[in-house]
């Protein structure tokens, strides 16, 4: 069994994982391989593992946040990975629309749309 890969600095890079093994015939029972971590991958869902993320979704007015869903795509060596995972960021700008107009009114408890 391998231990994830665990980086020299920081969360990517080189880095080494340990290998063990249990039997009466083995020589050896914990070995250290190097590994490395690719910088490039969502760290946010594990270093191991990298996801095929869709398109943006709309965004929640209630929340201010929108939404994706990520595919496992691949995984490096022995990682554990969850199949899907989903990522999160603000809206950003929410464009002048009549719900917007009206969520605005009712904060300067103006009268109804």
């Amino acid at each position: 069994m391998w231990s994830v890969c665990v980086a020299n600095e920081g969360d990517c890079g080189l880095g080494t994982r340990e290998g063990t093994r249990t039997g009466t015939d083995c020589k050896q029972t914990i070995k250290t391989q190097r590994c490395k971590i690719p910088c490039n991958w969502k760290k946010k869902f594990g270093g191991e593992c990298k996801y095929d993320f869709k398109a943006w979704g709309e965004c929640d007015l209630v929340t201010g946040m929108k939404n994706r869903t990520g595919v496992l795509k691949r995984a490096l060596m022995d990682a554990t990975c969850t199949p899907t995972v989903t990522a999160t960021k603000p809206c950003g700008k929410i464009p002048k629309t009549k719900l917007h107009k009206c969520l605005l009114q009712k904060k300067l408890r103006k009268p109804k749309c």
